[in-house]
């Protein structure tokens, strides 16, 4: 009976026919800190639980080398900061950076000692209208299956413990929330620095589409939770209007994070303001079930494999699109001119090189004649002349 009742309600649910609120972390990035793939000098670089190996839609033509370059996770470092038109120069796009940023443990917050997102944007000074979009390295996706990672960052097969989970890579607080309706709230825990920028969240549906959502000013000091309600949930079930969507093969409703939007009016420009530093802990939403029961009675996918045949397609896109960028960025940096002075026309490196086989050569002329007195010495030590006498001159 229970699953008849739940085969029924993930046909009505999707709208929210019936108010099931929930809470869940979409991200949270103090679980983001860096933890594999150690750098030559035995520092991790990426974060285990996210990485992502593109390599694999790399063709023949790439070296090793190239292929490891292909691999990369949600470690804050990797984020990028996208400016607009209008607001991108040279200083702009060298300056703007994300960084994992330390909290102190004497802090009064629960996540003291950990590491959230830091990022500091720089705006042009002139009095005109600009942004910038704080993305992940790739876009997160949504049906990644969960498996654990050895040291090196190789994805391993999923256990059968994973599998029984039912979860997929990046739920739980990496960028993803499954079963997601009618959403009721959204919430950013960051620290505000009196900045009079605005703050956008940005998320993506199961549907490729992207919405953004306006969490307030950051012109305050401290800590502070920025909330958006949504003006048009309604939580009279009598008045919602129903609507009804397939639910296969469109599959389970789902919301992916797609970054933050930071905005800044043209009133607003002017060397006092054009350096945006800004701190983010995690973005947390309220929403109504889309289906009640996800329990079913026929495993639709594991029968088809739809989703997942679509979800393979757009992965192997987006692992071209990043490999390619990857293998352009070392290209870019093997070309890249490692001299940072000027040879001297004043002094020659032969000049240098002749005058230090000189000195050489003069230090090994001076060390001979000791050799040889020493040598002598020791001689004369071994055998020790008669005295001779003067008759013995004479004659």
């Amino acid at each position: 009976m229970k699953k008849t009742f739940g085969s029924i309600a993930a046909i009505l649910l999707l709208a929210g026919s019936f108010a099931f609120a929930e809470e869940s972390t979409i991200i949270d990035f103090t679980l983001l800190q860096a933890d594999s793939v150690a750098d030559e000098d035995g520092n991790p670089t990426e974060n285990g639980r996210t990485i992502m190996d593109f390599s694999v839609a790399a063709g023949s033509t790439f070296t090793e080398e190239q292929k490891a370059l292909m691999k990369s996770s949600l470690a804050l470092p990797n984020w990028e900061v996208e400016l607009n038109s209008s607001a991108r120069n040279v200083n702009s796009v060298s300056s703007s950076v994300v960084k994992a940023a330390p909290v102190n443990a004497e802090a009064d917050v629960p996540f003291a000692g950990s590491e959230i997102m830091g990022v500091r944007i720089v705006f042009p000074a002139a009095a005109v209208n600009a942004n910038a979009k704080i993305v992940p390295p790739f876009d997160i996706p949504a049906y990644e299956p969960l498996a654990s990672v050895d040291e090196n960052g190789n994805r391993m097969e999923p256990t059968d413990e994973e599998k029984a989970s039912g979860k997929t890579l990046f739920e739980d607080g990496y960028g993803v929330v499954k079963n997601v309706g009618t959403i009721k709230a959204l919430s950013v825990t960051t620290l505000g620095l009196n900045r009079p920028e605005s703050l956008y969240v940005l998320l993506r549906d199961s549907d490729g589409v992207e919405r953004r959502y306006y969490m307030g000013s950051l012109n305050f000091d401290g800590w502070r939770e920025l909330t958006w309600n949504n003006p048009a949930y309604i939580s009279e079930i009598r008045t919602r209007e129903i609507r009804v969507y397939p639910i296969y093969p469109r599959g389970i409703p789902s919301v992916t994070f797609a970054g933050f939007q930071i905005v800044r009016d043209a009133t607003q420009g002017g060397t006092t303001y054009n350096d945006f530093i800004g701190y983010f802990k995690d973005v947390k939403i309220i929403y109504d079930k889309a289906v009640l029961d996800t329990d079913r009675d026929i495993s639709d996918e594991d029968l088809w494999g739809i989703i997942g045949d679509k979800e393979a397609a757009r992965q192997s896109a987006e692992m071209s699109r990043f490999g390619e960028k990857q293998v352009n960025r070392y290209l870019e940096r093997e070309k890249q001119a490692q001299e940072t002075a000027f040879t001297s026309s004043l002094s020659t490196e032969e000049e240098g090189s002749a005058e230090g086989t000189d000195a050489a050569a003069a230090d090994q002329q001076a060390a001979e004649p000791v050799e040889e007195t020493q040598q002598d010495t020791g001689a004369a030590e071994a055998a020790p002349v008669e005295p001779v006498t003067t008759e013995e001159v004479v004659q």
